[in-house]
């Protein structure tokens, strides 16, 4: 018996320690109290979670000095390559000038330059994105930078690792960064295959046995392609069979996936070839340098796009895309139309939202009628109610699955990128998001999201709402544990 009042006198002491390091570790309040609670109330697993998970190993340490570097890298950029500065415009076109507080954000926050000029694409699905890519990619005459978090050797991929060779062999600079927990399937024959022909491949950070866990919380999620310095891709989809649909919507008997990307040729191009380079020098010994020859005289014909880019990651000072996004609806003076896959926004969202809908806003969110997580979609079922109450529009997509990540304002401002709207994205992984100036690619957005709307199933507010208990509960639950999903 003495034993077992020791061994709980010790627990009791690791306990009290643990829940004093997540009130001085953890700086949101909701993360804080779901930690302490997990703690509290599953004894001993809860401890372990959050020393596994919890802790920002990784931030503390590398990617502190990997802040450090890509400072160091922008300020090169800055300083050796004349046309990384010629690129900024000082406003936007008249017509979305509303926005001059986001994009003055973030030129203050990350340095992204504010660009006019570009050509932007909108790309549906894989049977879209794939075969415009894959062309770009045969046109490459100087370098090809690919970074993705999912990479599958199947069709798709097979077919983009034969052409990267192809290029390789052709004497074209040909370097790809992959996710290693994202992409399991790029094995060591794969890797040494590329490299012996010429294209320089690395996982963003090797998972080992050590830290794994925390290793996997940081997910590089961002999908960037640059080709010559003037052409890029970024969006949702990976490199996978399961993005391309059919005409009758099956792929060798897959889930319909819908999914949204976008192509752009121009000046913005530039500060994804820097994350791209950032990333690299991180996860490769051999750093690229800042050099004229990656950052192609681009200039797109016509009056073309205005566009900027919004990035963060667990090496940022502040979370540029979860700030870009409030400011977004925070400008708002109509509409607001949102398509995701995981909806788990934390307060600031959720206020905004609902401060916007009970102001008069059309505000409207497109989700997955299934979710791919369980408990991911429990928690997401649990905002709905605040949403609901508030007036906003819910619509669950019924077609397959929608892992589109777009945001759409007043018919002027056009968010497309990698970023979910779960704190796994606002904090936790590295991601990009394109955003758009333009009433003209705002229309076409607007357009494809009431056709997705077509596909979808609205919640009646009053059904919903009227719920019995038992359905809601472990909604309810799952969302004491939303900050840490």
């Amino acid at each position: 018996m003495s034993w077992i009042i020791i061994g709980l006198g010790i627990y009791f002491l690791i306990l009290i320690a643990v829940c004093i390091l997540i009130i001085f570790q953890t700086h949101s309040t909701n993360k804080t109290l779901a930690y302490l609670l997990f703690c509290f109330f599953v004894p001993v697993i809860g401890i372990f979670f959050y020393l596994t998970f919890g802790i920002n190993y990784w931030r503390i340490k590398r990617y502190d000095r990997k802040r450090e570097q890509d400072a160091e890298l922008l300020k090169k950029l800055k300083t050796s390559v004349a046309k990384y500065n010629e690129v900024s415009t000082s406003s936007i076109d008249k017509t979305s000038d509303q926005y001059t507080e986001l994009s003055s954000m973030l030129i203050k926050e990350l340095g992204s330059p504010l660009t006019g000029n570009n050509t932007v694409q909108l790309l549906i699905n894989g049977e879209q994105k794939f075969p415009v890519m894959m062309q770009a990619i045969r046109e490459a005459t100087h370098h090809i930078y690919v970074e993705y978090y999912i990479y599958e050797y199947d069709q798709t991929g097979t077919a983009l690792v034969e052409l990267l060779i192809q290029k390789a062999e052709q004497g074209v600079q040909v370097k790809f960064i992959y996710d290693d927990f994202g992409s399991p399937t790029i094995k060591k024959k794969i890797a040494q295959r590329m490299q012996k022909a010429g294209v320089e491949i690395h996982p963003f950070y090797k998972v080992r046995f050590y830290f794994l866990a925390n290793r996997l919380n940081y997910r590089n999620h961002r999908k960037i392609v640059v080709i010559d310095g003037h052409t890029a891709f970024v969006g949702g989809i990976n490199v996978s069979d399961k993005y391309v649909n059919t005409s009758d919507g099956e792929f060798s008997g897959r889930l319909f996936w819908r999914d949204t990307h976008v192509r752009i040729d121009g000046p913005a191009v530039y500060y994804l070839q820097y994350l791209f380079m950032s990333d690299w020098n991180f996860c490769c010994q051999k750093p690229l340098i800042p050099d004229v020859a990656y950052f192609a005289d681009s200039t797109a014909s016509g009056r073309g796009s205005y566009v900027q880019i919004a990035a963060n990651g667990p090496d940022s000072q502040q979370p540029a895309v979860l700030f870009s996004i409030l400011q977004a609806i925070y400008l708002a003076k109509e509409e607001i139309l949102i398509t995701t896959p995981y909806f788990i926004p934390g307060d600031s969202v959720l206020d905004a939202l609902r401060v916007a809908a009970i102001s008069g806003l059309i505000v409207k969110l497109l989700v997955p009628g299934k979710a791919d997580s369980k408990i991911v979609n429990a928690a997401s079922k649990s905002n709905y109610d605040d949403l609901l109450n508030a007036g906003a529009e819910i619509y669950l997509y019924q077609k397959g699955f929608v892992h589109a990540k777009t945001l759409v304002t007043d018919g002027k401002l056009t968010m497309i990128g990698t970023a979910n709207m779960d704190h796994r994205s606002f904090e936790l992984n590295f991601e990009v998001n394109a955003i758009v100036y333009d009433a003209t690619i705002a229309r076409q957005m607007r357009g494809i999201f009431f056709d997705d709307l077509r596909d979808a199933q609205k919640i009646d507010k009053v059904a919903w709402l009227n719920r019995p208990w038992y359905m809601k509960f472990p909604e309810r639950l799952a969302r004491l544990f939303s900050p840490v999903l």
